[in-house]
């Protein structure tokens, strides 16, 4: 597996939508390469994000900040995930989320600008970013599902069950606010004490 991280993204596209060499060449090109360093910010509410990010290595965390103080994870991202905060990336208007580095990360962040003529010129492409559209759209309505229909427990249980390579990487705190639950309480899941 190449290491290169064009390639790694040119086979996460292709596995998507089946892509011709030139294709690629063409759709690659619209990206560019950004190491982040752990704790780094990407997006931060009241400007635009003006890049969706696709990540080659490392982990990522889409989070808001309610008026008390409190932070709650949307969205956490790792190898061959994306992150953005997408209302405003979409609609191109200030962000309401912060999205910065867990650990040290590299990624490949496109444009909005370069998004649409790409999906502009290109049935392909467009359907490449529907699929994308779609699945994200999917994941979002089973994690609101699983919220309101499980209990804490179950919600760790099912997320440590689907992403077990993922589920240690995470800070304790943005996970279990992740799952909409205190550090205490995911520790004490952790340690089999509920």
């Amino acid at each position: 597996m190449s290491t290169d991280p064009y390639d790694v993204l040119k086979q996460h596209l292709q596995s998507r939508v089946p892509l011709t060499d030139d294709e690629c060449t063409t759709l690659l090109s619209v990206f560019r390469l950004k190491k982040v360093k752990r704790r780094q910010f990407i997006i931060q509410p009241e400007y635009v994000a003006k890049y969706r990010s696709y990540v080659v290595k490392g982990a990522l965390r889409a989070y808001v900040v309610n008026e008390e103080g409190e932070d709650h994870t949307i969205q956490f991202a790792v190898e061959d995930w994306w992150i953005s905060d997408y209302n405003s990336y979409i609609y191109q208007q200030p962000a309401t989320m912060f999205v910065t580095a867990i650990e040290d990360s590299t990624i490949l962040q496109i444009d909005f600008e370069s998004e649409s003529r790409m999906k502009a010129a290109s049935h392909k492409f467009e359907t490449l970013f529907r699929i994308m559209a779609e699945r994200a759209a999917a994941f979002q309505q089973r994690r609101i599902i699983s919220s309101l229909t499980q209990s804490a427990k179950e919600r760790y249980n099912e997320f440590a069950a689907r992403y077990p390579n993922v589920v240690n990487r995470l800070p304790q705190y943005a996970l279990a606010s992740y799952l909409g639950m205190t550090t205490a309480f995911l520790s004490k899941i952790r340690n089999n004490k509920v």
